[in-house]
């Protein structure tokens, strides 16, 4: 069967109120439209297997108890069990699914906990190999949901890393048009030259997403659009 739904989320550190400190006031719309793509995931029920896919150095899968930290960014706060392993993108994930338990959200607390699984993919993985990852993620199970982390460009402004891009802004509309239509050919048209050079993190795992729907038409939802440090937030929903 393919996959089920998908949530979509940035990674920010800062998405976590305690490593912005003072500024966590500012990033509260946008943690509240994460909160709401990762409970949307479990609206239709029957989710068997979730697969958390975010960018990593190397393409490589991660077991259910796989750790992630936030010390290097100024936090004491490790998720999982063993060492710390996971990079950020799947640490805000599991971050994520952790304040969806603590939330009540179905299948993520109580009796009835979905299995979780953790999916790098490596941030310079040709479309081919995204698309390839996704088919064999979503065929993985009987009834598979991803929560997909990834940032938009992060040429938005003077003062974002990357510096101001005029083509930043465009690209990550197209990809915010891209999510609330459940536009998998668009993704999967995504540039990875033109989506290095704007440092959008986001593209081989938004290209994973592409590749696990198959032929099934999904309805989309764009819950934020944001930009607040120069870099571009997407949120988004994917149902059947």
């Amino acid at each position: 069967m393919p996959l089920i739904a998908a949530a979509v989320c940035p990674h920010p550190p800062l998405l976590v109120p305690e490593v912005a400190g003072a500024a966590a006031s500012e990033l509260d719309a946008l943690r509240a439209a994460c909160d709401e793509a990762v409970h949307r995931l479990f609206g239709e029920g029957g989710v068997e297997s979730l697969v958390v896919v975010g960018a990593d150095v190397a393409t490589r899968a991660y077991g259910a108890d796989a750790a992630g930290s936030f010390e290097p960014y100024g936090l004491e706060l490790a998720l999982g069990e063993g060492e710390p392993v996971l990079p950020l993108s799947l640490t805000i994930g599991r971050w994520l699914l952790t304040r969806g338990a603590d939330a009540g959200t179905p299948h993520l607390a109580g009796e009835a906990s979905v299995d979780v699984r953790f999916q790098g993919v490596a941030e310079d993985a040709s479309t081919v190999e995204c698309l390839a990852l996704g088919a064999e993620l979503a065929g993985s199970a009987e009834r598979v949901a991803l929560l997909v982390l990834g940032d938009g460009s992060a040429c938005r402004g003077e003062k974002s890393p990357g510096y101001l891009d005029d083509r930043a802004e465009p690209y990550d509309a197209v990809v915010a048009k891209a999510l609330e239509q459940a536009d998998t050919a668009t993704l999967a048209g995504l540039d990875p030259a033109l989506s290095r050079e704007l440092l959008a993190a986001g593209r081989a795992a938004w290209q994973v997403l592409a590749g696990a729907t198959g032929e099934t038409r999904f309805t989309g939802t764009l819950l934020a659009d944001e930009a607040p440090y120069g870099v571009g937030y997407l949120v988004a929903s994917w149902t059947r």
